[in-house]
């Protein structure tokens, strides 16, 4: 599991971007909530994912289209 800040750094992707990912339920963290603070934790898988959708991103697709490739990609079996 990554913090925002570690998705952030590792993928390359703007916080805002991220965040509209999430309010587009297009990707889902995990919260967890301490005293007043929320925080949130991305799985692998949810990591990969957004990976994925921010490389289409970059490719010039709209957010619907790079969500759908992704989860075509992410369906794949991975050659070695």
């Amino acid at each position: 599991m990554k913090t925002t800040s570690e998705v952030v750094s590792e993928v390359g992707i703007p916080r805002q971007k991220l965040y509209y990912l999430e309010q587009k339920a297009f990707v889902k963290p995990e919260t967890e909530r301490r005293g007043e603070k929320t925080f949130r934790f991305y799985p692998d898988r949810e990591v990969e994912k957004i990976r994925a959708i921010w490389k289409y991103l970059r490719q010039g697709f709209r957010y619907r289209a790079a969500y759908e490739r992704a989860l075509e990609e992410l369906k794949q079996p991975k050659l070695l």
